[in-house]
């Protein structure tokens, strides 16, 4: 049974040391009682308590690293089954697989624009995670070449996939010091690929058609000392493969099922037409894939994808934020318009894109209001007259342009008046609701 956060409080030190990085043992204690944080972190705890503490501290699904050449990719660590109850962690990768088959400058080929992909969403660079090399050809030397060339092409985590461990091994020779995923182990090979993921201190995928088959698998490869598993139901339907992943999740989670207890990888790829395999990739994001592996990159499905898993594993209580300040678009003067906002991402790129697309200079003042939207940070109270003339005259604003005016947005014209009286000299004006109408706007009015 999983213990309460004051049960594990009370078998640490208590000495508030801050080795562990929190201020207080008790802190440290809610942490580990919630399952975000390992016990291992805490260096002074004793053995006996270790030893109570070591099935209570670990989390629901083991945290599995990959990574390279200062590359990593996350999964695992989730304390919930859906996103209002606290937050997701730890975004599923996105990986595309090339195949064996193709030269080596095929592959090369293949990779580069997905290697070279990156497109800035609300001030986040949206980027493909990794890639994936499988053995189509069953010739370790072939395969070992197909790896070269990837690891020639992209410095980002890899995935190997074979089912044959000599095949395997000749793909993890050219991949010294890195920790990739290695998939995967079934019934027939799964001692093979067990020794072949200890000694080479990779990941590796347990792959089985039921979940008892899983279970079973999983208690034996760690048995044999490999911890860093990844589960793949092996359905490849809608319908299917969405309820493997749901049992999975909620067995681990809900019943604390340790044999389970390990993020899931995903092959949407397998799905055939774009069309298909774009909505089996963004069921995977939302329902719980920690790697998601395609065939073929094409920008426009791969940026909605990106954006899906932004949305999704934004904490819902932390909403994107830019930093306040006093912001310049397309090189303004001292005669360009003042236009203000708040600092939620999304309105702030918002506004700053329709007025730069539009080709038209000014100055935008972005207000703290704790990362809200402009109507919800005035319902708060955390967008007011107040606030605003704070903010102008700490960002300086005066200093830098000619004419004192300000446009406020549509949604607040309310606060017009209150301005008017806080900013003393000032011209306020209101602008439109909406960021689409701003350069119309500004052109017509301003």
């Amino acid at each position: 049974m999983a213990l309460s956060g004051i049960q594990i409080y009370k078998m640490l030190p208590r000495t508030n040391c801050k080795d562990c990085g929190f201020p207080t043992c008790l802190a440290f204690a809610m942490k580990l009682a919630a399952k975000q944080v390992e016990l291992a972190l805490c260096p002074h705890v004793s053995d006996e308590s270790k030893a109570e503490l070591a099935e209570s501290s670990a989390p629901p699904i083991r945290l599995v690293t990959l990574s390279a050449n200062g590359n990593s990719v996350k999964a695992g660590n989730e304390v919930v089954m859906f996103r209002h109850e606290k937050t997701f962690y730890n975004m599923p990768g996105l990986f595309l697989r090339v195949k064996d088959d193709l030269s080596p400058e095929a592959i090369k080929a293949a990779i580069a624009p997905a290697e070279a992909f990156k497109v800035n969403y609300v001030g986040i660079d949206l980027t493909m995670d990794g890639f994936a090399v499988e053995s189509v050809s069953g010739d370790p030397a072939t395969f070992a070449a197909a790896v070269k060339a990837t690891r020639g092409a992209t410095k980002r985590p890899l995935v190997l996939i074979s089912g044959d461990a000599a095949v395997m091994a000749a793909g993890l020779e050219q991949l010294d010091g890195e920790a990739p995923l290695i998939c995967s182990a079934n019934s027939d090979n799964w001692e093979a690929m067990a020794d072949l993921a200890k000694s080479h201190k990779a990941a590796l995928t347990v792959s089985a058609t039921s979940l008892d088959e899983l279970a079973e698998l999983t208690g034996k490869i760690s048995a044999k000392g490999v911890e860093d598993l990844v589960l793949d139901p092996a359905f490849r339907q809608l319908n299917s493969s969405l309820i493997a992943a749901t049992q999975i999740r909620r067995l681990a989670l809900r019943k604390n099922f340790r044999a389970l207890g390990y993020p899931m990888i995903t092959f949407p790829g397998d799905a055939g037409d774009v069309g298909r395999v774009s909505v089996q990739a963004a069921q995977a994001i939302a329902k719980y894939a920690g790697f998601v592996v395609i065939d073929e990159f094409l920008p426009e499905m791969v940026y909605p994808l990106l954006v899906l898993r932004q949305n999704i594993y934004t904490d819902p209580q932390k909403p994107i934020q830019v930093q306040p300040g006093l912001y310049e678009i397309n090189n303004p003067t001292a005669d360009s318009p003042l236009l203000v906002t708040t600092n939620f991402s999304i309105t702030y790129f918002s506004v700053a894109n329709e007025v730069e697309g539009a080709g038209l200079p000014a100055w935008l003042l972005v207000t703290e209001a704790e990362g809200m939207s402009v109507l919800t940070a005035w319902a708060a109270g955390k967008f007011d007259s107040e606030r605003i003339a704070k903010d102008v005259k700490r960002f300086g604003v005066a200093e830098k342009i000619n004419k004192k005016q300000i446009v406020l947005p549509g949604h607040v014209a309310v606060l017009s008046g209150e301005l008017e009286e806080d900013m003393p000299g000032w011209e306020i004006r209101v602008g439109p609701r909406e960021a689409v109408d701003l350069p119309g706007f500004m052109r017509d009015a301003l």
